[in-house]
């Protein structure tokens, strides 16, 4: 019996969709939050530009706030939520789409609503991608631990710009030359070099 083949994680746009995790008011004070928002904002740039669907929460928006205007969701619906993952209320939104297969997931924080929102997508059978220079938490160490968790569950862990030259696939894409000018732009420090530098036993 042949074994079955591993799962590659390669994502196309027709079958992906952006998750925009909880990036509000009250979560300024979140590590690298002003650098979070700038590459989850490309991401939602060019999930536009590729016709990729993007969902927005806000995690108890009476308190936190409504979604930082940086972020550039105006158009999207902010769906609001209580629980500590995303899935819930979006769940409609999952349901309506049979030929979904990934999900680019983005937001705060990483060791709570991002980590619960990834084991309930790949509880659901679906590849989840976390976008690591777009997700962050109060504490490096925390961001650190739930990027590993995550990994261990079988999600994978990309950086924003590996995933859109995943999404366009080809030099000769049409809107290459434009996506290739978001890209030239300068990229923030999200505090990523001091999790992978040295032998890091959680990424081992």
């Amino acid at each position: 019996m042949a074994a079955m083949k591993p799962s590659l994680g390669r994502v196309l746009p027709g079958s992906s969709i952006l998750f925009l995790c909880d990036m509000q008011e009250k979560f300024r004070h979140v590590m690298y939050f002003p650098q979070i928002v700038s590459m989850a904002a490309r991401m939602l740039k060019v999930a536009r530009m590729l016709e990729i669907p993007a969902v927005l929460t806000e995690q108890y928006p009476q308190g936190l706030g409504p979604t930082v205007p940086e972020l550039g969701a105006e158009g999207l619906r902010a769906l609001p939520k209580t629980c500590l993952s995303m899935v819930p209320v979006v769940r409609q939104e999952l349901d309506a789409r049979p030929q979904l297969r990934s999900v680019l997931l983005c937001g705060i924080e990483a060791q709570a609503c991002i980590l619960n929102t990834a084991l309930d997508l790949l509880d659901r059978g679906l590849q989840v991608h976390v976008v690591v220079d777009a997700c962050s938490s109060r504490s490096q160490v925390d961001r650190l631990v739930a990027l590993a968790r995550m990994r261990q569950s079988g999600a994978f862990l990309s950086t924003s710009e590996g995933l859109i030259l995943q999404l366009m696939g080809d030099a000769a894409h049409p809107r290459f030359k434009e996506i290739q000018k978001i890209l030239k732009e300068p990229v923030p420090d999200t505090g990523l070099l001091g999790l992978f530098q040295g032998q890091n036993p959680l990424f081992q």
